[in-house]
């Protein structure tokens, strides 16, 4: 097939995933458009590591490899494209099952040079079977899927999310890799941002890239029980407060906090306004979802001051790594 080479990277780090992670690496094998491979990068687990080693070492087109790196995700996606063969890198949550057209969708983008980054849409599988009630769409970003106020077919924006995104591999060699010290480990405080951060890193380095999103290249990401609570969505939008601060920190708040401004002052509003008038016609959900979308600001508003004061005082830092090229065709 005519186009560029594309290579997936899926991190995972726990066994307690494991049909996930088979059914993500399933749903890239039934791809419309091929993958060149299939890169399962296992953190710092020598258990499952082994286990995936086992599960597929009759399968060419699927590498297991241990992370290089720190513990976390931003090292693990970092020795995944390290190793990669491909043009384009893409990447996929170990909990997610993509469509079966989403790599064609990512692929046509690029044939643009000036295109260097493309991500999609991910929609959430709740555990429950059905969405709470209470849990605002504008805040879908804390089950890690697509929220309402994003724009919608082939757009470009400021940043791609990092569950369900590719790169040309060209821009980790202008702008490095994914930084360490501000993303997700395991399952510690769910920090992120990575991927933001080094978007607008690219973005610095390379002027005339273009960064899109298309909302046809779907993937489909699992929500357990735990992350429907309102205990998961208050730490979560903390983490994301605290996460904002360091991103700021490293490339100013003026790129950093561009597109929350939006969001903030035009999205949200408008959500608690429609929680506002359903309550008012006494349909379910309406109050929680305004109060939802309030707490969620300012449990957020809370992080990012926590860690703006934590940054200034030097307690806490991350660092941008080269990207050594360890296998390549």
């Amino acid at each position: 097939m005519s186009g560029p080479d594309v290579s997936v990277v899926i991190c995972a780090y726990t066994e307690d995933r494991w049909e996930d992670i088979l059914a993500a690496v399933s749903s890239v094998r039934a791809q419309s458009r091929p993958a060149l491979e299939t890169l399962l990068v296992v953190d710092h687990n020598q258990a499952l590591l082994d286990r995936l080693g086992k599960e597929y070492k009759e399968a060419a087109e699927v590498r297991v490899l241990a992370n290089a790196g720190p513990r976390g995700l931003s090292a693990g996606r970092n020795t995944g494209i390290a190793a990669a063969r491909g043009e384009i890198v893409a990447f996929l949550d170990d909990d997610a099952v993509a469509e079966r057209d989403w790599l064609r969708y990512f692929a046509e983008a690029y044939d643009d040079p000036r295109v260097l980054a493309v991500g999609g849409r991910t929609v959430p599988v709740w555990a429950s079977g059905r969405r709470p009630e209470w849990f605002p769409e504008e805040f879908d970003w804390v089950v890690g899927c697509s929220y309402r106020g994003l724009p919608r077919g082939r757009v470009r924006v400021r940043n791609v999310l990092g569950g369900n995104a590719s790169f040309r591999r060209s821009a980790f060699d202008a702008a490095g890799g994914f930084a360490t010290g501000i993303g997700r480990d395991g399952d510690k405080r769910p920090l992120g941002c990575e991927e933001t951060e080094l978007c607008i890193r690219l973005s610095r380095a390379r002027p005339d890239a273009v960064l899109l999103i298309d909302d046809r290249a779907v993937i489909h990401h699992r929500v357990p029980d735990i992350r429907e609570r309102f205990r998961y969505f208050r730490t979560r939008t903390y983490a994301e407060g605290l996460s904002k601060a360091l991103v700021a920190r490293s490339v100013g708040a003026e790129k950093g906090l561009e597109s929350e401004r939006r969001y903030a002052t035009r999205v949200l509003p408008a959500g608690v306004a429609r929680g506002l008038r359903d309550a008012l016609l006494a349909r379910p959900g309406g109050a929680g979802r305004a109060g939802a979308i309030v707490a969620g600001v300012l449990t957020a508003a809370g992080g990012y001051v926590a860690g703006s004061v934590r940054a200034r005082r030097g307690g806490t830092a991350f660092q941008v790594p080269r990207v050594e090229v360890t296998a390549r065709e």
